[in-house]
C-alpha cells in the first residue's frame, strides 16, 4: 500500500451469528498490516468472544453507530480510518483501490455497494444508491466510508447521535473535497429488506432521509426507525472464583483430552479472558478469588500489570468459598450488588455484565444459568442467608437446588437465557467450533 496505514473500525452488536465470517474475510489484510477493531456496544450473545479471538483489539462503547465508531477511531495512528459494517465485505482489491484513490487526490470516498439478497429489486435498490451517492457526494455506512484520520480528526468524528450520522459526517466532509467513489463493489446483507419487506423499508428509509433533511432532529427519527436507547449502566461489584493454572488442579475433565499442562494452559487464557472483560465492563469494584493461594505467577502478574484486586480462597467446598466472597463483598459494600462468576463460561461479556447488573435494580437475584444444569453466574442486591447450603456442586442439580434456596429466602429473581461452560472434551469442541470451525487440530499453545 506503498506506506499507506489503514484502521479498520467495525461497530458490532449481537451479531454472533455472523461475526465470524466478516473477520474471517479481513485476515488476509491484517497479514498486510491492516488493523482491526472491534467496537461492541453490549452484546449479550458470543460476539465479544469472537471479536476477541479475530480482531487485533476489542472495544467497548455506549450503543449507538455513531459512539462505537468514535472509539473505535479514538487513539488511532493510522493514516486512514475505514468505517465497516459488520454485515459488509469488501472486495479483494480494496485497499489497493482506496490507496490509488487517495494519491490522486481526495481525503476520503466511499465504495459502490451491491445488496446481496433473493429480492431481484435490490439490484435496482442498489444502482440508485450507487447513483445517489455519486451525484450528491453523500454516503451511507453500507458503502464502507474512508477517511484521512487528520481530516476525520478535524471535523470532529461522527456526531453524537443515533441515526444519520453517516450523513451527518459526509455533509461535514463535502466542502474538504468531493468523495472518490470506488466502484467495488462492497457486498453488504439484504437481511435488513428481506425481514421488513423491500418496498416497505425503501419507504421508511425515504421518509426519514426526507425528514432530517427537512431539519427533523436524528433522535425522534431514531425512535420511529426502532432504536432504543441504553440505559445507563447500573453500578455492581464482580467477584471471579479462579483456580491457578497448575498442571492436576485446573481442567482436570479436559486433561484426557487436551493433556495435563495445555489444559492448564487453557485455564490462564480463560482467567486472563475474564479479568479484561470484567475490567472491560467498568461496572465497579473487582476482586479475583484465587485458589489454592493468590500467589501463582499468573495471579502475580494481573495484580503487578492490570491492578486486580486478588484475595484467597477459604477452605471448604465452593459453596463455602462463594458464601466467603458474598459476606467479605457486602461488609465493605452494603449497597453495591455482587455479580459473582467463574472463569469457564466463553459467551460472558461485558454487555451480559451490564444486563446482568441491571436486572438487580428490582431483582434481589439474577441467574446466569448453564447448559449442564448449573450456573454461570450469580448476581445478589443484598445477603441472601442459605442460598450456598446443602448445595451437590459439580452434579446437574446445582440450578435446581440453588432456585429451591432463594425460593426459601422469599428472594425475587430473574433467570436469563442459558449459556454453557467448558469443562468437558465436548464443551472444548464447540468453543473450537464457535471460533474456528475450519480447524481440526488443537494447538499446543491453545491460542483462543
Amino acid at each position: 500500500m506503498a506506506g499507506l496505514s489503514v484502521r479498520i473500525v467495525m461497530p458490532v452488536l449481537q451479531e454472533g451469528g455472523n461475526l465470524l465470517p466478516a473477520l474471517r474475510a479481513l485476515q488476509p489484510l491484517r497479514a498486510q498490516g491492516v488493523e482491526v477493531v472491534v467496537v461492541d456496544g453490549g452484546s449479550t450473545d458470543a460476539t465479544w468472544t469472537i471479536a476477541r479471538r479475530w480482531a487485533d483489539a476489542v472495544r467497548l462503547a455506549p450503543r449507538g453507530r455513531a459512539s462505537q465508531m468514535n472509539a473505535g477511531a479514538a487513539g488511532c495512528a493510522a493514516d486512514v480510518l475505514l468505517f465497516l459494517h459488520a454485515d459488509t465485505r469488501l472486495p479483494p482489491d480494496a485497499l489497493q483501490a482506496l490507496a490509488a484513490a487517495l494519491a490522486r487526490g481526495p481525503a476520503w470516498g466511499r465504495f459502490d455497494v451491491r445488496i446481496d439478497g433473493r429480492p431481484a429489486m435490490l439490484r435496482l435498490v442498489s444502482a440508485l444508491m450507487n447513483l445517489r451517492s455519486r451525484l450528491t457526494g453523500i454516503a451511507t455506512g453500507d458503502q464502507a466510508i474512508f477517511v484521512r484520520r487528520g481530516l476525520f480528526e478535524s471535523v470532529g468524528g461522527f456526531a453524537p447521535q443515533p441515526l444519520m450520522e453517516d450523513i451527518d459526517l459526509c455533509a461535514r466532509l463535502l466542502p474538504h473535497g468531493r468523495p472518490a467513489c470506488l466502484g467495488g463493489p462492497v457486498v453488504t446483507s439484504g437481511r435488513r429488506w428481506e425481514r421488513h419487506g423491500v418496498w416497505r423499508t425503501i419507504a421508511l428509509m425515504w421518509w426519514l432521509r426526507a425528514r432530517y433533511a427537512l431539519g427533523t432532529p436524528a433522535d425522534p427519527l431514531a425512535r420511529a426507525y426502532g432504536y432504543t436507547p441504553a440505559e445507563p449502566v447500573a453500578p455492581a461489584a464482580v467477584a471471579v472464583m479462579a483456580k491457578a493454572p497448575v498442571p492436576g488442579l485446573a481442567k482436570t475433565r479436559l486433561a484426557p483430552l487436551l493433556g495435563a499442562a495445555c489444559a492448564a494452559r487453557l485455564q490462564r487464557r480463560f482467567v486472563r479472558e475474564v479479568v479484561h472483560t470484567v475490567q472491560a465492563a467498568a461496572m465497579g469494584p473487582f476482586t479475583l478469588w484465587c485458589a489454592p493461594d493468590a500467589d501463582h505467577r499468573l495471579f502475580r502478574a494481573l495484580r503487578r500489570t492490570a491492578g486486580v484486586a486478588c484475595a484467597v480462597q477459604p477452605a471448604g467446598d465452593l459453596g463455602a468459598r462463594m458464601a466467603h466472597a458474598v459476606d467479605a463483598h457486602f461488609a465493605h459494600h452494603p449497597g453495591l450488588p455482587l455479580l459473582l462468576a467463574g472463569t469457564d463460561c466463553p459467551l460472558l461479556s461485558p454487555g451480559l455484565l451490564h444486563q446482568c447488573a441491571a436486572v438487580l435494580r428490582d431483582h434481589d437475584a439474577v441467574l446466569l444459568p448453564a447448559e449442564d444444569g448449573g450456573y454461570a453466574l450469580l448476581g445478589l442486591r443484598r445477603p441472601l442467608a442459605g442460598v450456598f447450603d446443602a448445595v451437590d456442586w459439580s452434579t446437574p442439580r446445582v440450578l435446581e437446588q440453588t432456585r429451591e434456596r432463594l425460593r426459601a429466602t422469599g428472594a425475587r429473581w430473574l433467570e436469563l437465557p442459558a449459556a454453557w461452560d467448558v469443562d468437558e472434551a465436548a464443551d472444548w469442541r464447540r468453543l473450537r467450533q464457535m471460533l474456528e470451525p475450519m480447524t481440526t487440530t488443537f494447538p499446543d499453545d491453545t491460542d483462543l
